[in-house]
């Protein structure tokens, strides 16, 4: 019965997924035919305004059908990423959790890959997309970025494990840890 449950609420955030996928296609479509519309009769500064409207609207769909693939990928995909996308695929399935995401820059982060806000709460997370588990390093700098991001609290999410001593260091600085099998419940990714 579980499993009905976790597959129809996966099909219910699809459909309306597709379903926002579908308007703004028609409204793309709309004001794509309205500015040709008014090109044909020479109204060529309010065209103007429909073409950049087109340009701005057709990023937004690409934007989102991004979105859509990170949130159906499978874990052997996840694995398969590089560092930076898996930060983007992270990014995309915090939001879809709730939570306002801010992606840091690439280097320099300060020990912190993402920024996570929810209800009032900042988050720092390091992530790792590894092939083998990860070691106490990953701790060590998602706990400096706690006080450089003036958090409230952190968290390390790789799509492996972690070795003994970075669970022992998060356990004594209250790092939330999320390996693999965390990702695959909290996100509901497929094998």
């Amino acid at each position: 019965m579980k499993r009905l449950e976790k597959k129809v609420g996966r099909n219910n955030h699809m459909r309306r997924f597709d379903v926002m996928m579908g308007i703004l296609f028609g409204i793309l479509g709309y004001v794509y035919i309205r500015g040709y519309m008014l090109y044909l009769v020479g109204e060529r500064r309010v065209c103007f305004g429909y073409a950049l409207l087109c340009g701005i609207l057709i990023l937004w769909i690409l934007r989102r059908l991004a979105a859509g693939r990170y949130l159906r990928m499978k874990m052997k995909k996840v694995d398969k990423l590089s560092g930076r996308a898996f930060e983007e695929y992270l990014k995309v399935q915090f939001k879809n959790l709730g939570y306002r995401v801010v992606l840091t820059e690439f280097s320099h982060d300060y020990g912190a890959d993402l920024i996570l806000k929810k209800r009032g709460e900042k988050i720092v997370v390091q992530a790792k997309r590894y092939g083998k588990n990860v070691g106490i390093a990953a701790v060590q700098e998602v706990v400096g970025a706690i006080a450089y991001y003036n958090a409230d609290r952190a968290m390390v999410v790789t799509n492996s494990g972690f070795t003994k001593s970075a669970r022992n260091l998060a356990k004594q600085n209250d790092v939330e840890l999320w390996g693999r099998y965390d990702i695959q419940k909290k996100f509901k990714i497929r094998e």
